[in-house]
């Protein structure tokens, strides 16, 4: 098949690099330009992808947030308005599920197809094609995507006929994943309080029954003083912030994700937005007096 992916960061460079894996035709698309010519070394097309739209059969988006992908598809430099009828756009971007409704429709009318397609795993499944994938849209989307799905994805749940249904699950999976971040630095820097080194911690508590896959996942980051961005702190008021307005609209009280937002908004305050998601335990650390492990080497 011939694929676009917009969105080269560590999720969306992952996926493209597993396309290309399954041997179709990828361009990419991206701001930052040295990610385009690091995929083309690697195999990518070196066609610009715009030029490219007309011959795609399915076009990925892996950008930021809602904007950002209404900029693709519908901003300045149209993608929507290139793209050959019956093509697939597959959005993996984290938004709320009425904005997945919106884009299904405005895709309707241009004669492209849409997949609700909202990713986890992180980099590491990303780039392993061993995401998980929170999918709803047309049986016609699903079809279309589906060489995109086997490619990328070692699980895809199939949850509606209608674009929404897979971001509100995206939604779920979010308030969750943020909460238990959250929580992972709360309880690291605590034990620190309590003369518990974070090494130890991380020796004790994934075998007990507090134990969470991001604990397990995020956690060796603190220890190792190590905030290379892998998921950023940035990603999470606007996460958490589309769980929340989600909330609201149906008079549902989230408090513990309202307490983690503010948590995440704090680290991005003090200008720790780029880092790894885990340097949220820097707020905890900072407010307790509490110093955290340096990075090996420094």
């Amino acid at each position: 098949m011939n694929l676009g992916v917009i969105g080269l960061g560590s999720m969306g460079y992952g996926m493209a690099a597993s396309l290309l894996r399954a041997g179709h035709r990828v361009w990419g698309g991206d701001v930052n330009r040295e990610a385009v010519a690091r995929l083309q070394t690697e195999g990518g097309s070196r066609q610009d992808l715009a030029e490219a739209a007309a011959e795609l059969d399915a076009l990925v988006i892996v950008v930021l947030n809602a904007d950002q992908t209404e900029e693709v598809l519908f901003g300045q430099n149209s993608m929507a308005s290139r793209l050959r009828k019956g093509c697939v756009v597959i959005c993996c971007v984290t938004v709320a599920p009425d904005f997945a409704r919106a884009m299904e429709k405005r895709c309707a009318s241009q004669g492209l197809l849409y997949l609700d397609a909202p990713i986890s795993g992180g980099s590491v499944k990303a780039a392993q094609g061993k995401l998980s994938i929170m999918a709803s849209g047309s049986a016609e989307a699903f079809a279309a995507a589906r060489p995109v799905l086997d490619a990328t994805a070692e699980a895809v749940f199939e949850l509606g006929d209608a674009a929404g249904a897979g971001s509100a699950m995206k939604a779920v999976n979010q308030m969750l994943a943020g909460v238990h971040i959250a929580a992972m630095a709360e309880a690291i820097t605590f034990g620190i309080s309590q003369g518990v080194a974070p090494e130890t911690f991380l020796e004790v508590i994934p075998r007990c029954a507090g134990t969470s896959w991001m604990l397990e996942n995020r956690a060796p980051h603190v220890v190792e003083g190590d905030y290379t961005p892998h998921s950023a702190i940035n990603i999470w008021p606007k996460d958490l912030g589309i769980v929340l307005d989600s909330a609201r609209q149906v008079g549902f009280s989230a408090p513990l994700t309202a307490t983690a937002l503010q948590q995440f908004a704090a680290a991005a305050d003090m200008g720790l937005g780029r880092e790894d998601d885990a340097a949220v335990a820097k707020v905890y650390a900072k407010q307790a007096g509490l110093t955290l492990p340096a990075k090996k080497g420094k």
